[in-house]
């Protein structure tokens, strides 16, 4: 699961842990790696996803290209195959989606998801590099500024979390086997996906 044990019940009397199970369990249906990591640290995962709520207020599909780019950007496995299921799932098709983590072409990608897609993976490459035209492309497109902020707010937030997976070892959940197998190996870029 990860290089760290992950977080139980017994670590927490105050029952922390034990809800944050049982919301996995109410929406997943299991408890996520992700969920046992972070479940260390209560107050972190609820900061987490205060934040990460915050953020999902913009476009949704706007949200998932966003992140899954910067996720594909980092070697996230973990969040890759997350976001691109959302992605398909909800957006676009399974190939779109593999479209977009391969530079490859699709009709459903449009000029805005392709834009976003190049901004948040720049955002996740090292926004110290970062110049005032990497956020020409959107404005050329008609975004406000509170709308490209947004996609950085994306990006950058995913930023935390998948280092945080990656730097102790947390692996994929097996669930993610379950999808379609070209996706699957499109969106595993880092991490291989736990067995079992």
């Amino acid at each position: 699961m990860a290089w760290i044990r992950g977080a139980t019940p017994d670590d927490d009397p105050a029952g922390e842990v034990t809800a944050a199970f049982d919301r996995d369990r109410a929406t997943l249906g299991r408890v996520a790696n992700y969920t046992r990591v972070f479940a260390h640290r209560p107050a972190v995962l609820r900061g987490w996803q205060g934040l990460n709520g915050a953020i999902k207020g913009m476009d949704p599909r706007r949200y998932e290209v966003a992140t899954t780019a910067a996720a594909l950007r980092l070697r996230s496995s973990y969040c890759a195959l997350a976001h691109g299921d959302v992605l398909a799932s909800k957006h676009m098709s399974a190939e779109a989606v593999r479209a977009l983590a391969d530079g490859g072409e699709s009709d459903e990608l449009t000029e805005v998801d392709r834009a976003v897609a190049r901004l948040a993976s720049t955002v996740a490459a090292g926004a110290a590099d970062m110049q005032p035209e990497d956020l020409d492309e959107l404005r050329a497109l008609g975004f406000a500024d509170d709308e490209i902020l947004d996609v950085v707010l994306a990006a950058a937030a995913r930023c935390f979390f998948s280092t945080v997976l990656d730097a102790v070892g947390a692996l994929p959940d097996a669930a993610y086997r379950a999808l379609d197998t070209p996706l699957r190996d499109a969106l595993t870029v880092g991490r291989p996906i736990e067995a079992t």
